[in-house]
C-alpha cells in the first residue's frame, strides 16, 4: 500500500467536501429550519467542561481594516471566517466553555524576536507593526472579549502554544479538547493544531472558522493535512455540541452573552 493510499484512508472527509452547489434557482432555506444534530462523537468530545477555545492572531493588525497583511485580512472577512469566530466566542461565552485569545506581538526595539525565518524577516518590513501595547494587537471587532477570557501574548516563534503560557493554562483548568480557530491556515493554525495533539490534547478544527491566502488553499490544508490530525467540523456544529451540554450559567459563575448561533 503507498503512502497516497493510507494518508487518503486515514482522512475524515471534510462535512463540505461532497455538496452540491445550490441550484441558482432553488428556494432559499427557511429560518426557522432546525439545525442538524450534531455528530454524536463531537458531542462527547466537546463537552464544555474538559474543552477550550483557542482564537489565533485575531486581532486588528492582522484581520482588522488597518492589517499588515491585507490579503489575508479580506479572505477572513470575505469568507466569513472572522464572522464565525466572533459568534463561536460568543457561544463559548454563553456555555462555560475558556476561551483564549493567543496574540503574535513585538517589542519595539524587537528585543527577544525571532529572526530565522524568511516570515519573520518580512514583518520588520511591513507598515504596520504588532507592538506590544498598541491598537495592533488588540482583538480585532466582532470578536467579543469576556472578563473569563485569557490573552496569551507571544514575542517569538510561529506557534500560539509552543513557548507560551497555553500549554499550563488549559493544564490548571482541565481541559483536554482544544476548539482552534482564526488565522492563518498557511503558518499559525496548522502549527497549533500540530503542537496541541504532540501535548496530548484533542485537536479540533471548525474549517470554515479558519482562514489563509490565497482562500483556495484552506480546504487543501484542511483535507490534506489538519483532517489527519485533527477532527474537522464546522462553526455550527461545533456550537450546537455546546449547547446540548452546557451546564447552567449559575453552576459555572458566567454570565451568559448573547450568540446568533440557532439553538441546536
Amino acid at each position: 500500500m503507498t503512502q497516497g493510499t493510507l494518508l487518503s484512508r486515514a482522512v475524515t472527509p471534510s462535512p463540505h467536501e461532497d455538496a452540491v452547489p445550490p441550484s441558482p434557482n432553488a428556494a432559499p432555506p427557511r429560518e426557522d429550519a432546525a439545525a442538524p444534530r450534531p455528530r454524536e462523537d463531537l458531542v462527547e468530545l466537546l463537552r464544555p467542561e474538559g474543552c477550550a477555545l483557542l482564537t489565533v492572531e485575531c486581532q486588528r493588525g492582522v484581520v482588522g481594516p488597518d492589517s499588515a497583511l491585507p490579503e489575508l485580512a479580506a479572505v477572513a472577512q470575505e469568507s466569513g471566517a472572522l464572522g464565525r469566530v466572533a459568534k463561536l466566542v460568543a457561544a463559548a461565552h454563553d456555555t462555560g466553555v475558556q476561551v483564549l485569545h493567543a496574540v503574535a506581538e513585538r517589542r519595539a526595539d524587537g528585543r527577544g524576536a525571532s529572526r530565522n525565518a524568511p516570515l519573520f524577516r518580512a514583518v520588520e518590513r511591513l507598515p504596520v507593526r504588532q507592538l506590544t501595547g498598541s491598537a495592533a494587537v488588540e482583538i480585532a471587532e466582532p470578536v467579543p472579549v469576556a472578563a473569563e477570557d485569557l490573552v496569551v501574548r507571544r514575542l517569538h516563534g510561529l506557534s500560539p502554544i509552543a513557548g507560551t503560557e497555553v500549554d499550563a493554562l488549559l493544564r490548571n483548568l482541565g481541559r483536554r479538547t482544544l476548539v482552534i480557530i482564526g488565522v492563518s491556515a498557511n503558518v499559525a493554525i496548522p502549527a497549533a493544531v500540530f503542537d496541541a495533539v504532540n501535548l496530548g490534547y484533542a485537536a479540533v478544527v471548525p474549517e470554515d472558522a479558519i482562514a489563509g491566502v490565497p482562500a483556495s488553499y484552506t480546504p487543501a490544508m484542511v483535507r490534506h493535512t489538519l483532517a489527519l490530525v485533527a477532527a474537522v467540523t464546522t462553526a455550527d456544529e461545533v456550537a450546537a455540541c455546546w449547547r446540548r451540554t452546557a451546564v447552567t450559567p449559575s453552576r459555572t459563575g458566567v454570565t451568559p452573552s448573547r450568540s446568533s448561533f440557532p439553538a441546536p
